[in-house]
Formats: structure tokens, C-alpha cells, sequence
């Protein structure tokens, strides 16, 4: 039926039976406040993959050909909760098909569902959110999976480490573990932020990027821009130190909201997403890759999978 291929990649590097990559948009804006459109972010994001030079200058590599599947797009939106179910699901599906297993949305709230995935499958899991916003509130409007809920259940279930926040509520704070909190306005002024977030981290990560992290002079088109976040570069020393020193397990990127007269953030989003994957793969031959990461493996310790679950 459809024969789209993420970011126009030649059929051989898109099949599912070989692809050691699985990307899952998720087209969903059910519980954002204010700017909506961020269903519209996985076809933007999408749109500008297939104008990308698919070779990474950085790491002298073209992480494509290690095989990206294209999945079909999580399309429940009847509410909040079926979503998240449905993307809980689907990626779960993935993960235990020994899959590196990515999102793309749609709004932050996603996230409930793909983390949910990723802790049943992964043992001692770090949830590394990325983010302008602490969206750890336990409810709002009326439901546990609004986008302001993001993280709630990580912080609960899972050792969430959250940075580049500078707005959030004062009911948040209840909540919070602020040991594990790294404020925007603190990390201007330490130059050892990044280590100290890496010093937290277990061993396997999972990684939350919301694109209001990114200052908005760089990425303007999220729904809920704040000012004095992150720059490029600062944040892909970040992520590389993380895929160096960690074992990524996964990621999903979330909230672009794109408009019809500014493009570049699009791109952003494109090029972040294809970052992430090549430091995930750079130093790995194929089979020293599986042996490490336990995608071959799917009953070392470091997943959760029960003999019985092949």
C-alpha cells in the first residue's frame, strides 16, 4: 500500500525483518493548552527527512543503512487514555521484536506511553526528559494523560532526571525530586551540568526530547515556547556524552508544532532525530552492536523479558 520510506531511503534500508530501527509517529494533539498542531509534527518532521543529506560529517557515517522501518502512525485519539495505551502497546510490540525502537509526535503526552513501554522491558531505567516544562503534574483537566502529565508516572516508576526546566507549576514542586532537576537559569552558570546529569544516570536510558527546550530563537514553532533554553550544539555534546557513556535504549522526540511560513524547525527536528541515531550506532560493527545492547539478546539483564516472552 504505502511505500513511503523515512527520509526517502532506498526500499533495502526500510524493511522491517532487517532494520534494526523502528520510528513510530504519532500524530496526536488531544490535551495541548494553548498553540495546537503538534499533530501535524510527525508529517512535518517527515517532510523535512527527505530533503536531509543522509551523511553524519560528525561520525563519518550513514546510520541509515543500518535499516530504519517506517511504522504505521498511532492514529487512536478517541481519548487521552486509548492513546497511550495504543502507543504502549505498538512500541512494546517493537521492543520485544529486538528493535531500537523511536517516536516521533504529536504532543508531549505521548511520552506516558511510550516510558510505560520502555520500563516493562528494561530493568533500572533512567528517563532523561529534555524539556522547557516539568509536566509532572498527577492530573489536569480532568485526566492522568494530558501532556502536563507527561512525566508524572516516570517520576513515580522510574529514575527520572529532568533538564532545561524553567517553567512549571508551584503544585509540581510536591512532587518533585529536585536532586534530580537541572533548572535552565543553574546551568548557565555550571560548566559541569552535563557531567552531573550523567553521574545520575543507570546504566540503561531512555530519552524524552520536547523540542521547547530548544531556546525559540532556534526552534520557534512548538506550542509552548519559553525563552532561555538549550542551543544546538550544547545539546548534542549532551546526547553524545549519554549514548557514549549509557545504553540508549530508545528515545522519542515530541511536540513540534510546525507552520506553513517557518520551515527551519522542521529541519531541527529532522536532524536531531537523525543525530541520535548516529551516535547511537557510530561505534558499532553489527555484531559487536548486538552483543552490547542485548537486542540479540533479549533475556540479559538488561531487559525485563521472561524466558517464556520470545
Amino acid at each position: 500500500m504505502n511505500n513511503r520510506t523515512y527520509a526517502g531511503i532506498p526500499e533495502q534500508f526500510s524493511k522491517i525483518e532487517t532494520s534494526k530501527v523502528v520510528l513510530i509517529p504519532v500524530p496526536y494533539d488531544g490535551t495541548s493548552t494553548w498553540q495546537k498542531g503538534s499533530d501535524k509534527g510527525p508529517e512535518a518532521f517527515l517532510q523535512a527527512s527527505e530533503n536531509m543529506e543522509l551523511y553524519d560529517i560528525e561520525t563519518d557515517s550513514e546510520v541509515y543503512k543500518n535499516g530504519v522501518f517506517l511504522a504505521d502512525a498511532v492514529t487512536e485519539n478517541s481519548s487521552p487514555e486509548t492513546m497511550v495505551d495504543a502507543v504502549h502497546n505498538i512500541a512494546k510490540s517493537y521492543i520485544k521484536r529486538n528493535k531500537f525502537v523511536t517516536l516521533v509526535g504529536g504532543e508531549h503526552s505521548i511520552s506516558i506511553g511510550s516510558i510505560r513501554a520502555f520500563n516493562e522491558c528494561f530493568n533500572n531505567l533512567t528517563v532523561v526528559q529534555i524539556d522547557a516544562h516539568a509536566d509532572l503534574r498527577k492530573e489536569y483537566e480532568g485526566s492522568t494523560c494530558n501532556h502536563a502529565c507527561a512525566v508524572y508516572e516516570a517520576s513515580q516508576n522510574t529514575n527520572l532526571i529532568q533538564v532545561g526546566i524553567r517553567s512549571m507549576d508551584a503544585i509540581e514542586k510536591t512532587v518533585m525530586d529536585t536532586d534530580k532537576v537541572f533548572f535552565a537559569h543553574e546551568m548557565a552558570q555550571d560548566d559541569y551540568w552535563m557531567e552531573n546529569a550523567i553521574d545520575l544516570m543507570t546504566k540503561n536510558v531512555f530519552v524524552t526530547i520536547d523540542l521547547d527546550a530548544f531556546d525559540p530563537s532556534i526552534m520557534p514553532s512548538t506550542g509552548t515556547p519559553e525563552p532561555g533554553g538549550l542551543f544546538w550544539y550544547e545539546t548534542l555534546e549532551f546526547l553524545q556524552k549519554i549514548f557514549k557513556e549509557k545504553n540508549v535504549v530508545g528515545f522519542d522526540i515530541v511536540e513540534l508544532c510546525p507552520n506553513s511560513t517557518e520551515k527551519s524547525s522542521d529541519f531541527l527536528a529532522a536532524k536531531l532525530y537523525y543525530k541520535m541515531l548516529s551516535y547511537k550506532f557510530q561505534d558499532a560493527e553489527d555484531d559487536d552492536y548486538e552483543n552490547e545492547s542485548g537486542y540479540k539478546e533479549p533475556h540479559s539483564k538488561l531487559s525485563k523479558f521472561d524466558e517464556d516472552e520470545d
